[in-house]
């Protein structure tokens, strides 16, 4: 009989040990919208057939360029991108993106994510990946380690108090200031940035959109 306290404590430190490493469902109370192909604006370099950029099989989005590709538009002078443009612009609010993004290894110099618009600049964030690493921009370091395996993404983006929570698998990653007040959007694919690798490719599915 004496052991059972000890039994029990054991078990309560179990169990609170187990209850600080739970994951958060970011997308409660929320509302999901409506969300299908005819949301999506699919941007890849001009000079190229879609298909030889872009696939969608079993429900997954594969994106993937050469640092040698032309931009998505003639008249434009980005970097070479693979991209899908989510057609939900906004100015208010609070947004949500939620997605499963894969990053094969060697990829890099590379953003697979943005909120675009911002009066600071062309976008309020960019998630990147760097050597393995998810940054948000060039830093800070989100998560060290994203080569090679799934991992959940969801971006909240509150317009009106120009506020930004990241949490990649549930955790809170990354909160701050977004680039000012725009007209807003989501994308997610793949889309150089510098000290890129010639080869850069991002996969994606399960990509829902919340607002409340």
């Amino acid at each position: 009989m004496a052991l059972l306290p000890v039994v029990n404590l054991t078990l309560l430190l179990f169990i609170s040990l187990q209850t600080t490493t739970l994951s958060i469902d970011p997308t409660v109370g929320f509302t999901p919208l409506p969300l299908d192909s005819s949301y999506f604006q699919i941007q890849t370099p001009y000079d190229l057939p879609q298909d030889q950029r872009y696939s969608f099989k079993n429900g997954v989005h594969k994106f993937w360029v050469y640092s040698t590709d032309k931009p998505f538009m003639s008249t434009s002078n980005t970097a070479p991108r693979s991209e899908i443009r989510i057609l939900y612009d906004y100015t208010s609010g609070i947004w949500q993106f939620e997605g499963y993004g894969y990053v094969p290894s060697g990829s890099t110099g590379v953003c697979i994510m943005q909120v675009f618009g911002g009066s600071l600049s062309s976008t309020s964030l960019q998630l990147r990946v760097y050597n393995g690493a998810l940054t948000s921009y060039r830093s800070p370091t989100l998560v060290q380690n994203i080569y090679d395996r799934w991992f959940r993404v969801n971006v909240i983006h509150d317009a009106g108090a120009n506020t930004i929570t990241v949490y990649i698998d549930g955790e809170l990653k990354y909160q701050g200031a977004d680039r000012g007040d725009a007209t807003h959007y989501f994308k997610f694919g793949v889309y150089e940035q510098n000290d890129p690798s010639n080869y850069m490719e991002s996969q994606w599915k399960g990509i829902k959109v919340f607002k409340k």
